[in-house]
């Protein structure tokens, strides 16, 4: 280990700090800032000048204070204890700091990211003589009631060989539970706990294709707008669309194994209530709660910019750690926006020459990073996990024009378009139908037709085609009026109606709609297909739609989503008969 490497504060500006001279820090160096010891991290070597970002408030700082290097990157501690927790942006565990600063916390203060005194009860899953390589599980405990711990041996060695383990039982992170002999015949101790630095991906065995949707409970997500596991997905929307909301939806519904929740810059008050709901909520999959899967990020906009800049990649880091695993993990980061405005004010206090709307000429290769972080991986272990991210954007105005949206745009494959005017008509979620997209639906059409149905995707398909219709149609009626549609466009107005209110419309109020299985997503599509499908021949016939539109089972098909509860599929086929008594009630009728 180095010597520990010394410099002088030259000069200060906001969260960035100068030293002059050359000190021999290394690019991405985490550094011990000043008297109080801040965090920082070196971010340029220029000539004679060390610039260093402070992830902590500087002000009062003074020239000629030390800055101490620790000749490490900046990096996060890994083990059991991530899970039910809450973490700043680099990882410090704000419920512990608290136990010491109170509610405010204070500069410098530090604290360990994992508990250091708390045992856990191990099961070792290596023998004396056993050659190991990096990534390979070499003991398990369960972490919490919804999620077993599985240790790895660290990347950073390539094999070794087990010259003796400890005996199952009651161990801390920091207890030696086996040592192993290297290549160089060198011998090393290896604990529950590792580090890794947050700016380097972890590696993987292979990337996987996309072929298994994550499903959300959501029906304009898994039926219209699928994303894989392993996928990428933005969100954006204006203020009060529902960005937040949507995403915890996902967290709280969605069929990952693990939810890392980053609140990046939002305001303080709805990083609280994310903090307080998920410490109530119940999670539907295991019946524990569901922070016993989750584990939170927050740098609300009153903290520190640097480290906001810094929570993507710690969040992201942790969510490698448990796809390594073999888990499926879901990364909700709210908002990349923030994350931007903070690498625009740190380029700014860099000097740096700016680019669209100020932001730094990097910022699509950051954003690029980050999202190529996600995927489904075999893992080293083996196994296979995977990281889906769910990005939301905070355009200013709702412009999806602006340069953070736009370059999002470029490196996800799923765009879930937040709508002001359907926030406001109280149509949540409030996903523009026709503003969005999915890459992944050819990749997934496999999965739909062996898992849910064969007739799944062109059942999709056509209810998108008759949503584009009805937008066709709309241009012509705030012209002239519907009176003057034929019937056969009538028809298509109101059956994209039942769609809009009784499929893509979702009470996160009503037990039966705020999560909905996949398979009954299907047969809400089927039905009401199925009901455009006899009114067409109704039409046909010569019936008028005046009098289609007079009996009540376009209402009855709109309040199915209510009426059907998720676990009695068998009752689609009652609205069948009650479709066909309404095809020979009109046909009798008008006979």
């Amino acid at each position: 280990m180095r010597e520990a490497i010394t410099g002088k504060i030259y000069g200060i500006n906001g969260p960035i700090v100068y030293l002059k001279g050359t000190p021999g820090f290394k690019m991405s160096e985490m550094v011990y800032v000043g008297s109080e010891k801040l965090v920082g991290e070196v971010i340029s070597l220029k000539g004679d000048t060390t610039s260093i970002q402070v992830f902590e408030e500087t002000s009062g700082m003074k020239p000629g204070e030390p800055v101490i290097g620790t000749g490490d990157a900046i990096s996060v501690t890994l083990g059991p204890g991530i899970l039910d927790n809450i973490y700043d942006g680099i990882e410090r565990p704000l419920e512990k700091i608290a136990e010491t600063s109170g509610t405010f916390i204070s500069r410098g203060v530090s604290a360990a990211a994992l508990d250091q005194t708390k045992t856990w009860q191990v099961t070792m899953q290596v023998k004396p003589g056993d050659r190991i390589h990096g990534g390979q599980i070499i003991a398990t405990c369960p972490e919490t009631p919804s999620i077993t711990h599985r240790s790895m041996m660290t990347p950073l060695i390539d094999t070794a060989v087990v010259k003796s383990v400890k005996p199952d039982g009651p161990y801390t992170v920091v207890d030696p539970l086996m040592t192993v002999e290297l290549p160089d015949g060198t011998t090393r101790d290896l604990t529950l706990m590792q580090k890794w630095p947050i700016r380097v991906p972890r590696p993987a065995m292979k990337r996987l294709p996309a072929s298994e949707p994550l499903i959300t409970g959501q029906r304009v997500l898994d039926s219209v707008f699928p994303i894989a596991r392993g996928g990428t997905a933005a969100i954006p929307g204006g203020f009060g669309t529902g960005k937040t909301m949507t995403q915890h939806s996902i967290a709280k519904f969605s069929n990952a194994n693990v939810i890392i929740y980053i609140g990046c810059g939002e305001r303080g008050n709805e990083m609280t209530e994310v903090l307080e709901d998920f410490s109530k909520l119940e999670d539907p999959q295991t019946g524990n709660k569901l922070m016993a899967r989750t584990a939170l990020i927050a740098n609300t906009s009153n903290m520190p910019v640097a480290a906001r800049e810094a929570s993507i990649y710690t969040g992201i880091t942790l969510a490698e750690y448990y796809r390594d695993m073999g888990y499926d993990v879901a990364i909700m980061a709210d908002s990349t926006s923030r994350w931007a405005e903070a690498l625009r004010e740190l380029s700014g206090r860099m000097e740096e020459m700016p680019a669209e709307e100020g932001f730094p000429a990097y910022l699509a290769s950051r954003l690029s990073a980050f999202y190529e972080r996600a995927g489904q991986m075999q893992t080293l272990s083996g196994s296979v996990g995977s990281v889906s991210i769910i990005g939301a954007v905070s355009p200013q105005g709702g412009d999806f024009s602006e340069p953070v949206t736009m370059n999002t745009k470029r490196f996800v494959r799923c765009f879930w378009g937040l709508d002001k005017s359907l926030a406001y008509a109280r149509h949540y979620p409030a996903i523009n139908w026709m503003e969005s997209y999915s890459e992944y639906v050819g990749g997934l059409s496999k999965w739909y037709r062996d898992q849910v149905d064969p007739r799944f995707v062109a059942d999709r398909t056509r209810i998108i085609a008759l949503l584009h219709d009805e937008d066709k149609l709309n241009e012509t009626v705030k012209l002239i009026g519907s009176d003057v549609l034929p019937d056969e466009q009538k028809l298509t107005l109101e059956i994209a109606r039942v769609i809009r209110l009784g499929f893509l419309q979702q009470n996160a109020f009503h037990d039966q709609d705020q999560n909905v299985p996949i398979k009954k997503q299907f047969l809400m599509m089927e039905t009401i297909l199925y009901l455009y499908d006899k009114c067409r021949r109704l039409i046909a016939q010569g019936h008028p739609m005046a009098v289609l539109k007079r009996e009540p089972i376009f209402e009855a098909v709109i309040a199915i989503k209510y009426d059907v509860p998720n676990d009695k599929p068998d009752l689609f086929d009652t609205y069948k008969d009650k479709i066909d008594q309404f095809y020979d009630d009109v046909t009798t009728k008008n006979a």
